[in-house]
């Protein structure tokens, strides 16, 4: 077998994990070695946040709508429950900026779900 030397292939593989460390603190951006193990921790803590952020944010939504639900004498659950027997199709995200920034719309909206 012939000898393979993979200097410039080995120089650009570092180079672009040290590149993608940039920003890190410290000698997790400098060392190659622990660069390397940072940047596996990040990547793996960015795919797993980019699905708990979709939780996160649902979860806000509904705190939102349940404080300006209970402002206007209607539980949560109640008040998602007339909305799917009226046939209304807003989703979470934006009752909860209604019930934010428009409050006056969002009692509006539980007025006609309710009589």
């Amino acid at each position: 077998m012939s000898r393979v030397k993979r200097g410039n292939k080995k120089v650009d593989r570092r180079e672009g994990i040290l590149k993608l460390t940039k920003g890190f603190r410290g000698t997790r951006r400098k060392n190659y070695k622990t660069a390397k193990v940072a940047l596996e921790k990040a990547l793996l803590y960015a795919y797993r946040d980019r699905r708990n952020k979709k939780r996160d944010f649902r979860r806000l939504w509904n705190i939102r709508i349940n404080a300006g639900c209970r402002e206007h004498g209607v539980t949560y659950s109640r008040f998602i429950s007339m909305l799917k027997k009226n046939d209304v199709i807003l989703n979470r995200k934006m009752l909860a900026d209604l019930s934010v920034q428009h409050p006056d719309v969002f009692k509006e909206i539980i007025k006609k779900v309710s009589g």
